[in-house]
């Protein structure tokens, strides 16, 4: 099977964003969004990482806010 290169720069400008965003928007569930955001967005390289990673931020609690 022969996969052209520019199939994957595409798939990773499409992934690394997408892994991203959705790591940013678990929000809830850490102090720190901006950094879960990067290493989302470092996951969504190797894409069954990225989707591990966004399995066990959905799965995590809530943190506690003081509203």
């Amino acid at each position: 099977m022969n996969i052209n290169a520019s199939f994957i720069n595409y798939l990773m400008l499409i992934l690394v964003p997408f892994f991203a965003v959705m790591s940013y928007l678990g929000k809830r569930k850490t102090t720190t969004p901006i950094i879960v955001a990067i290493i989302g967005g470092l996951l969504g390289l190797m894409p069954l990482f990225g989707l591990v990673f966004i399995a066990v931020l959905a799965l995590k609690k809530d943190i506690e806010t003081s509203a």
